[in-house]
C-alpha cells in the first residue's frame, strides 16, 4: 500500500494558505482549553477558567519558541547555518517535543512565580491537558509525510514517497519507495496522544500528591517515545547517536524518564508520611512499672 497523497494545505485563500500542520496546533490548543475548563470547574475553587486562559497563553509561547529552537538545536543546526530564515518558517514543519517541553516548563515557572503558586501544582494541573495536543501534532506530521518509519516486512507497512525518504534511501526512484516502512507518526499519535491521555486522565480523577501527575506524564511520555523510536527511522543527518541503536529521541527521553521516576518516588514518600504519621515514642527512662 502506498502512503496516502495528502495535500498539506487545508484551505487556500488567495496568497494565504492554511496548512494542516498549523491547524493541528490549533486543535491542540482548543483541546487544552476545553479540558482545562473542565478540570477548573471540578477543582473546588483552586483554578478558574480565566487562569486556564492564562496558562494557555504562557504555554503557546513556550511550546512554539521552545519547540522550534529545540528542533534547530537537536536536529537541524546545519540547515539553520545554511538558511537562518528557516528558523521562523514553522509552517514548513519541524518542531521538537523535547525543546517544546523545556519552553513550556520555563513559561509555567514564570507563571507560577507571578501568581505565587507552587510550580508542581501548576505542572500537575497542566499535565493531563497536553497529550491530545501531542497526538494532533503527530497527525500533522502524518499529513506532511514526515517521520518515516524503519523498513518492515509486516503487512501494516506502506511505501513512502521518495521525497519523504530523501537522504534515508539512495535507491528511491519515481514517486514511491520500493520497500515498505512503518508509519511511525501514527504509532506516536496513538501512544503519546491517546494512550498517555487516557492514563493521565484516569490518574487525575482524584487529588494526588504534589508532583505525581507531572511524574506520570514525564515517565509515561518518555517510556512511550523510547519504545516507538525503535520503529522510527533516525534523522538522516543524525543517525544513531550511541551504541549503534540509540536515537536522538531516545537519548532526550532518558532524562525525562529519570525525572519522572524521581517525582513519583518523592510523591509516594510524601503521601506515605501523610497517611501514616510517625507515632510518638515512649520517653527514655520511663519504664513501665508492673503492679506487685
Amino acid at each position: 500500500m502506498n502512503y496516502p497523497d495528502l495535500d498539506p494545505v487545508a484551505l487556500q485563500l488567495g496568497p494565504l494558505a492554511l496548512r494542516w500542520y498549523g491547524l493541528m496546533y490549533l486543535f491542540g490548543f482548543a483541546a487544552f482549553l476545553l479540558l482545562g475548563n473542565w478540570r477548573a470547574r471540578r477543582s473546588s475553587g483552586d483554578w478558574s477558567p480565566e487562569q486556564v486562559w492564562d496558562l494557555m497563553f504562557y504555554s503557546v509561547f513556550g511550546v512554539i519558541a521552545g519547540g522550534r529552537l529545540g528542533f534547530v538545536l537537536f536536529y537541524g543546526w546545519d540547515t539553520f547555518l545554511r538558511d537562518p530564515l528557516w528558523l521562523v518558517r514553522i509552517w514548513e514543519g519541524g518542531m521538537s517535543f523535547h525543546g517544546g517541553l523545556l519552553g513550556v516548563l520555563v513559561a509555567l515557572a514564570i507563571y507560577a512565580a507571578k501568581r505565587t503558586r507552587s510550580f508542581l501544582a501548576v505542572t500537575d494541573f497542566v499535565a493531563p491537558l497536553v497529550p491530545l495536543g501531542l497526538g494532533f501534532g503527530r497527525l500533522g506530521n502524518f499529513v506532511n509525510a514526515e517521520l518515516p518509519g524503519r523498513v518492515t516486512d509486516l503487512p501494516i507497512g506502506v511505501h513512502f514517497p521518495c521525497e519523504a525518504v530523501r537522504g534515508l534511501s539512495v535507491s528511491c526512484y519515481g514517486q514511491y519507495e520500493a520497500v515498505a516502512r512503518h508509519v511511525s507518526s501514527l504509532y506516536q499519535a496513538a501512544t503519546e496522544g491517546l494512550v498517555l491521555f487516557a492514563l493521565l486522565w484516569w490518574c487525575a480523577r482524584k487529588r494526588r500528591a504534589a508532583g505525581q501527575l507531572s511524574g506520570v506524564f514525564l515517565l509515561g511520555y518518555g517510556g512511550l517515545r523510547f519504545a516507538t523510536e525503535f520503529v522510527r527511522e533516525p534523522d538522516a543527518d543524525k543517525g544513531f547517536v550511541a551504541f549503534g541503536w540509540l536515537t536522538m529521541g531516545q537519548a532526550l527521553s532518558l532524562p525525562m524518564m529519570l525525572l519522572g521516576a524521581t517525582l513519583l518516588c518523592s510523591a509516594a514518600v510524601r503521601e506515605g508520611l501523610a497517611r501514616f504519621p510517625a507515632h510518638s515514642a515512649t520517653p527514655a527512662g520511663t519504664a513501665r512499672r508492673d503492679a506487685s
